[in-house]
């Protein structure tokens, strides 16, 4: 990065911890907003499984209704089994549309969080861009929400519905046989115990996973963004085992997660198949009980061998959310730790917001002032001390300096990306911390060294500089560019699509572009940054006159490194650790045989 501004090692956004039960509030709030939604999945999931409860009782009746010494009761028998496949069919048809229904409100949820996500980050300082790996941020928008998606769709379906029929099997049991639900009052706390004690083991596993998940993801598109260079250096392999090192560490983060939540599955399983074991066991005795007359008909301990068979369907029905409940455990601790880390960055704290008496810009005649600026990316390191520069309205100011010296940052401050430690900045005299920031911003217009095109048009992207630019004149821009002739030379003209950052043409056409785009806008400022480093030194010369036009009567500053390019700047300021060392015109500083005189006649030797 440039003077100084580095990426954190960690590109994770390294926030405390949320709580479960935080991160669970926000993501019902988001649920919540699609009441349309949710309400109709509430109602079918209640009659569902409501349904399903009533299967096993109609097969209880079915059972009863069959005596081997006074024969089978033929009417009943028939009418209750009916009863019990017409009720399981209903339960499927509406399990299916609760299903349907839940993909939508899934799919509503992760659209707008997606999109709140990408709003919050348009609000953000460029600080954050500047510590923050651009694949790990994508990574919140993709992997991340895709993550909650799924959860949101499936996972919350069935802990409805696991909810539902906990409490449904709970009552059908107590009224079938209260000594039996006596099984469940060991077992279940043991299932619960275990089940929360394994969860606190298995989240931060699962936090791990998404960490590891993001920084492969960085390092991907930091690497396939250089493809060109890796392969002029010949450092493939090279890359190749840095990336195999991070696959690596990102599967063994997944293993970990994966194989501590598995072992929770088996163990709740094992504890419900006991429990269902001791409820055949003690059904079954209790029945003998019942038929041998040892316990009255209407006593607590009679059973009949319907209720038998009703008891150990609703038993089976009881412990099988329990034992679904901890098998997608993990995957809520999974949607959990994607959650904390869409939740961290819509925590961010955004671009300081306009005071309330900003002003509002008019119109700038272009008179700009930076008044003794102190200002470090880390305040105890600063990169410029005390720098003071005057720009009258309609003169070319240009920086040079070796790299590193503080020439990008003085852009920063201008654009107020940042904000100056001490000292402060003008426009037109008035401070720039009291102009809204977005007139302050279309105040200037920019064409940096690092090019920005989008998938598009050619004529697209030179429009961008202007909404209500007409295909005349965006013809002209380009024209002044000495873009023209190229752009008429593709297949289709300005209607040519254009990859991702313009990848399918040369660095110098894409600067030409984004010149041309500078062409259309109607600013009063200019920043110049490096404007001309990727293009030939002939095409430099043939946009010469074209860039003093666009200059002209333009308050400009101007980076460059080509010396060449500032010879007619009205003021040189030369910008050495952070500070002016050397200020003038060409001529002048030439004489004063300094640090600009030497860089200059280095061009040459």
């Amino acid at each position: 990065m440039t003077d100084g501004k580095k990426k954190t090692k960690n590109s994770v956004t390294e926030k405390p911890k949320k709580s479960k039960k935080g991160i669970m509030l926000r993501l019902s709030r988001y649920v919540l907003k699609q009441k349309h939604l949710f309400i109709p999945a509430i109602i079918m999931t209640l009659l569902s499984n409501q349904l399903s409860l009533m299967g096993p009782k109609y097969s209880g009746a079915a059972l009863d209704a069959i005596e081997l010494s006074t024969g089978v009761d033929f009417p009943v028998v028939t009418e209750n089994v009916l009863k019990m496949i017409l009720c399981y069919a209903l339960s499927a048809v509406l399990s299916y549309i609760l299903s349907v229904i839940m993909v939508h409100l899934s799919q509503k949820i992760t659209y707008n969080m997606r999109k709140e996500l990408f709003e919050k980050l348009g609000t953000l300082k460029v600080n954050y861009f500047d510590t923050h790996h651009t694949g790990d941020i994508i990574s919140h928008l993709s992997y991340d929400i895709d993550t909650i998606n799924a959860t949101l769709s499936h996972d919350l379906v069935q802990v409805m519905t696991s909810i539902y029929t906990v409490i449904g099997s709970l009552f059908f049991m107590w009224q079938i046989s209260k000594p039996m639900i006596l099984i469940f009052v060991f077992t279940v706390p043991v299932s619960i115990l275990f089940t929360r004690y394994r969860s606190k083991k298995v989240r931060p596993l699962f936090t791990a996973r998404s960490k590891k998940y993001g920084e492969l993801n960085g390092f991907a598109e930091e690497m396939l963004s250089g493809a060109r260079s890796i392969e002029a250096y010949g450092r493939q392999d090279v890359i190749s085992d840095r990336f195999n090192d991070k696959n690596e560490e990102a599967m063994n983060a997944y293993y970990n997660a994966e194989y501590n939540a598995a072992l929770l599955f088996p163990t709740i399983n094992l504890i419900n198949n006991v429990s269902i074991t001791l409820v055949a066991v003690f059904g079954g005795i209790l029945y003998m009980n019942s038929v041998s007359g040892t316990v009255a008909a209407g006593s607590m301990l009679f059973i009949t061998l319907g209720g038998v068979a009703q008891f150990v369907q609703y038993s089976r029905k009881f412990a099988g959310p329990i034992n679904e409940f901890s098998n997608i455990l993990h995957e809520f601790q999974s949607a959990f730790s994607a959650a904390g880390r869409v939740f961290a960055v819509l925590d961010e704290e955004p671009e300081k917001p306009d005071s309330y008496d900003a002003t509002e810009l008019k119109e700038v005649h272009g008179d700009v002032l930076l008044q003794d600026i102190t200002f470090g990316y880390i305040p105890e390191k600063p990169i410029l001390k005390n720098v003071t520069i005057n720009a009258e309205k309609g003169k070319t100011i240009a920086i040079v300096g070796p790299t590193g010296a503080g020439k990008t940052t003085i852009i920063n401050l201008l654009m107020r990306f940042y904000d100056p430690d001490k000292g402060e900045i003008r426009l037109d005299g008035i401070p720039a911390i009291k102009i809204k920031r977005n007139d302050l911003r279309l105040s200037f217009t920019m064409v940096l060294q690092d090019t920005w095109l989008f998938h598009g048009t050619v004529y697209d992207n030179i429009a961008y500089g202007s909404a209500d630019a007409t295909p005349e004149e965006v013809r002209k821009a380009a024209e002044s560019a000495r873009i023209l002739s190229f752009i008429e030379s593709l297949p289709d003209g300005f209607d040519t699509v254009l990859s991702d950052d313009g990848v399918n043409i040369s660095k110098g056409q894409k600067q030409l572009i984004t010149i041309a785009r500078a062409f259309l806008s109607k600013s009063p400022m200019l920043i110049l940054d490096e404007a001309t480093s990727n293009v030939d030194s002939r095409t430099e010369i043939l946009i010469g006159e074209a860039m003093n036009e666009l200059m002209k009567d333009r308050t400009c500053f101007v980076i460059a490194h080509r010396l060449s390019t500032i010879q007619n700047a009205d003021t040189i300021l030369v910008v050495r650790d952070g500070k002016i060392s050397e200020q003038g015109n060409h001529e002048e500083l030439l004489k004063k045989g300094g640090f600009y005189s030497t860089l200059y006649n280095s061009q040459f030797t």
